[in-house]
């Protein structure tokens, strides 16, 4: 007898082993699934918004369950009926008695899984929809309403996506019941084909009859919701952006209703055919509706469009482009804008800045486009520190004056350190240290900026404040933190490398303890903790390293804009978080926005397209980037030592922020409940102000007859400065001043310009008051207000390219600009800003030369402003106003050039005794360098001019000594410039121990 196991012997012992790895298998996927489950939960805990995922899962679970049932079970019972009411003595064919052996043994199975299969997928489309479900659930009135049904735009808002989600849902559901039907039905020979004849059993046609009828009801239902639907579309002319003209006022909407009638009756005569057995009345009925589909729906508006509309457009389409205008400016908030025309005065006089001192004393010069780069080489101090290359713009009050000024975070920027190592990237180096700040209208001799708040460790006006950053636009992706020391153990504790410390070596930094005390992340001492997040991370040393103790914390999600989107996850975020001290802490503020493209009339416009420019190449497009309705309804202040997160309730009126706040009750805060130094530093936000100069370049007019013809739409103007050349435009800007008389404050503006000329004319200015006063929990009442100065366009004012076009085709300025980029330099732009002032337009724009070596960074050097087609190019701000302005413009500007200090290069701190601002900070060689500078530039001028006539007199041997002057002067203004530019690399951190 032979020991070969059979192969059913085989079978029998492999199963165990299957069975073994299938459960091991689905342990492991459970493990896994539970691993994100529990760690969304710790870390929404720790920061106090659990309740934002439990009424996101609860919601999510409820609206699966929904979809799940309404799917399964009409499908079930469809099935069941079918299968029931079979003929039972049915003459089969073959064929169909093959299929019947086939799917007997698995009927049973079948009449489940099937349901179970389309239930989940039914399930799961619903539960994406949840929000939807929610915000119906808690809406909230407009209090507008449209102007062609006369309904509250919340119908539209809140309403109407849902219902247009049941219906759709309704009729998927209805026709996977009608295909379930139908084959089952003809599987058990209910329905059978014998030639050219179709026959049909009473149960059967009953069924198929009923299910039909319901299916032409939703479609009725759908097409009676469709008329709605047109107040957020384009006509079909196209003369109205967004909404219904003529003729959809006229042929569309009657014919959609007309539609949802002939499909309701349509439904009926089905029923008929289920009771009477008739088809006959069922199928004319359905040849009608398609019929009608055609010519009502396509064909009566084409007709009416093209007879009608088109020759009279001008006049037919007004109400409906008025309708139009109104809804636009009022979903946009510009609907209250200020206009105001202006005659703009083109001749400078002198003294005509006399009046407008509290604005020209803040004109600021350091563009924080530009001076990135030299925050870098002045303010780095660390290997491991470095900050973005673009810097935000915020205000302070100094002394008692309030000063803009130039801000950023000194960030950790892991990748230079030389051992890139887990312990080093995620246990050592975890946090960036302290805030840097310049005045914006300041600069010292030699062109750097002057510090307000500089150093390690950080000094400055800004006061005492926690200067350690764990949450920032550049933290490590998780680090551990917080870890205390355990005497009786030997295992290591979490010891962050302290940049204010230094060893007995020398080595900043170095052996040093500085633990966390801060409650910024969950706990992840225990095993289970150390477990889930070593899963999330894909890393192994979070379980395994012994620098990891019992109170040990890991931090993670620590962007701004991401630990905002995960806690309030209905807000489009302002893509520009800026850092600023308020109330003694170092925080993120954040900008955001309740937004919908589905307010009724109002135009839709993209949100990434809107927001783009030089200063923003490559906005971030998410999937709700089309809109037509914008509110900055929040303000969020990210704490960057804690993560701490704080929202405000900013604009408490509006209703879809309303509804949210039902949804999420408790997680926002009053603005009563903001304190007066953090109501000091928010302001207006840019992308916010982007989107609306986007939507005023069209919707500045608002008679219809003259918004028809288009002759007056602009547009933003090109950024002149931009390197790349492209036509990307300008961006707003920060600045303080005075707009229209008022008194000075923190506003943001952008200008406009035609669409398409030959020379480029300012014919509009906008601007919005940023300053929301300083009084607790009050917000003043001028912000938010909008200002636009109407510029007649006889008066021929330069747009911003074209006042960058005049410097650069003056001959003088070229000249000067030719001496400073010979050899080892070049020329950078800053920004290019427009002023109202003097009673007309002011261009300033500074001026930075920068050396081509690696460790070089622009230095102010020069200032160019124009007034109507005059122009000056000087060192100084104030030299440069004057001699615009007849030799004394009446103007107070703070650049003086303030004298340099000497710093130490370990601690950036001033050295006592070398002169300027304690505050100052920056690196920077003696006075003298910058007036030899000076000298050498006057030189080469003088030559360049006598080169020149002497060849205008053909003198070639005056010409050939003139040259060599002109040599020997270029040479030593780039030596100089290479010793002003190259010196901050002394000042660089190169003894850095890395642990």
């Amino acid at each position: 007898m032979s020991d070969t196991p059979r192969p059913a012997q085989t079978a029998l012992r492999r199963s165990p082993l299957i069975i073994t790895l299938a459960v091991v298998a689905a342990i492991v996927v459970g493990f896994m699934l539970f691993s994100g489950f529990y760690a969304d939960v710790l870390w929404f805990d720790q920061l106090g918004f659990v309740q934002v995922l439990q009424v996101r899962w609860i919601a999510m679970a409820a609206m699966f369950a929904i979809g799940f049932l309404a799917m399964a079970v009409p499908l079930a019972v469809s099935m069941q009926i079918a299968f029931r009411s079979r003929p039972m003595y049915a003459q089969l064919s073959s064929q169909l008695d093959r299929y019947q052996e086939l799917v007997a043994p698995l009927r049973r199975l079948a009449m489940w899984v099937v349901p179970a299969v389309f239930g989940l997928f039914a399930g799961l489309a619903a539960a994406s929809r949840w929000d939807t479900a929610l915000l119906w659930l808690n809406r909230q009135p407009f209090g507008e309403a449209d102007a062609q049904f006369g309904l509250d735009a919340s119908f539209y808002v809140f309403e109407l996506p849902l219902y247009q989600e049941v219906v759709s849902f309704a009729l998927a559901v209805l026709f996977a019941c009608g295909l379930a039907t139908i084959a089952t039905a003809y599987l058990y020979g209910a329905v059978r084909v014998t030639g050219r004849e179709l026959r049909i059993s009473r149960s059967a046609r009953i069924q198929i009859g009923i299910v039909v009828a319901l299916w032409m009801a939703a479609f009725a239902l759908s097409q009676w919701l469709t008329q709605y639907q047109s107040l957020t579309s384009p006509s079909l002319g196209g003369e109205v952006d967004t909404g219904p003209g003529f003729t959809e006022a006229n042929a569309g909407i009657p014919g959609q209703q007309i539609l949802a009638g002939i499909a309701a009756l349509v439904a009926i005569f089905f029923i008929v055919t289920a009771v009477i057995g008739r088809w006959r009345l069922s199928l004319v009925g359905t040849a009608l509706l398609v019929v009608a589909s055609i010519i009502i729906g396509f064909g009566y508006p084409a007709i009416i469009q093209r007879i009608q509309v088109d020759p009279s457009a001008g006049t037919l389409e007004l109400p409906y482009i008025q309708a139009n205008i109104d809804a636009t400016r009022a979903a946009y908030g510009v609907d209250e804008l200020t206009e105001v025309d202006v005659d703009v005065e083109t001749n400078p006089e002198a003294g005509a800045l006399a009046a407008d001192q509290a604005t020209t004393a803040n004109i600021r010069l350091q563009d924080p486009e530009v001076v990135g780069v030299a925050f870098s080489a002045l303010q780095g101090l660390r290997q491991y520190y470095a900050f973005e290359e673009s810097l935000d713009v915020d205000r302070y009050e100094i002394d008692g004056q309030t000063q803009d000024a130039v801000v950023a975070l000194r960030e950790l920027s892991p990748e230079f350190l030389q051992q890139q190592d887990w312990y080093n990237q995620h246990i050592i180096y975890t946090y960036g240290y302290g805030l840097v700040g310049a005045y914006g209208n300041q600069r010292t001799a030699d062109g750097r900026p002057v510090f307000l708040q500089s150093g390690i460790p950080a000094t400055g006006a800004l006061g005492d404040f926690e200067p350690r950053i764990y949450f920032g636009e550049n933290s490590p992706e998780y680090s551990i933190v917080g870890g205390g020391t355990d005497d009786d153990s030997t295992a290591e504790t979490e010891a962050e490398g302290d940049p204010e410390a230094t060893s007995a070596e020398g080595n900043i930094g170095a052996g040093t303890v500085t633990p966390y005390e801060g409650q910024g992340g969950p706990e992840v001492g225990g095993f289970l903790s150390r477990l889930v997040y070593a899963i999330k991370f894909q890393s192994e040393q979070i379980l395994f390293s012994n620098a990891v103790a019992d109170d040990s914390q890991i931090l993670y999600n620590r962007d701004p804009l991401e630990r905002v989107q995960q806690v309030a996850p209905y807000l489009t975020l302002d893509e520009d978080p800026y850092p600023s001290v308020v109330d003694g802490e170092l925080v993120w503020i954040v900008d955001g926005y309740t937004t919908t493209s589905q307010y009724p009339y109002s135009t839709q416009t993209s949100l990434a397209a809107a927001i783009e420019d030089s200063s923003n190449p490559t906005p971030a497009q998410t999937a709700s980037d089309t809109i037509n309705y914008i509110r900055n309804s929040v303000k969020v202040v990210v704490n960057a030592f804690d993560g701490s997160v704080e929202l405000y309730a900013w604009d408490a009126e509006d209703p879809i922020l309303q509804a949210y706040q039902q949804i999420y009750p408790g997680t926002l805060r009053p603005v009563s409940e903001m304190s007066g130094d953090l109501l000091a530093h928010v302001r207006y936000p840019a992308d916010m102000f982007k989107v609306q100069r986007d939507i005023l370049g069209q919707y500045h007019v608002t008679d219809a007859s003259a918004f028809y013809s288009g002759n007056d739409a602009w547009t933003t103007p090109a950024d002149p400065t931009n390197a790349d050349g492209d036509d990307t435009s300008q961006p707003p800007y920060y600045l303080t001043m005075a707009i229209n008389g008022e008194e000075p404050a923190y506003s943001l503006y952008t200008t406009f310009i035609p669409p398409s000329s030959d020379r480029e004319l300012l014919y509009g200015y906008l601007s919005v008051n940023s300053d929301a006063g300083a009084s607790d929990g009050e917000v003043a009442d001028s912000y938010g207000q909008l200002t636009l100065q109407n510029i007649p366009e006889d008066q021929q004012i330069p747009g911003p390219g074209q006042a960058q076009n005049n410097f650069d085709t003056d001959a003088t300025v070229g000249n000067l600009l030719n001496i400073l980029q010979q050899g080892q330099s070049r020329v950078v732009y800053g920004n290019l800003l427009t002023l109202p002032v003097g009673g007309g337009m002011l261009y300033v724009q500074p001026v930075y030369l920068q050396s081509t070596g690696s460790t070089s960074y622009p230095v102010l050097q020069r200032v160019l402003v124009s007034f109507g087609n005059e122009i000056a190019f000087e060192e100084t701000l104030d030299a440069a106003l004057d001699e615009l302005f007849g030799g004394d413009s009446g103007a107070t500007t703070g650049d003086e050039g303030i004298d340099p200090v000497e710093v130490d290069p370990a601690t950036g701190e001033p050295v006592e005794g070398s002169g300027g601002d304690e505050g100052d900070g920056g690196t920077a060689p003696t006075g003298d360098l910058q007036s030899q500078l000076q000298t050498a530039l006057q030189e080469a001028a003088t030559a360049l001019e006598e080169r020149q006539a002497a060849y205008a007199e053909n003198d070639v041997v005056g010409a050939a000594q003139a040259d060599e002057r002109l040599q020997a002067a270029v040479t030593e203004a780039n030596s100089l410039i290479e010793q002003l530019s190259g010196l901050p690399a002394e000042g660089e951190d190169t003894g850095e121990a890395t642990p």
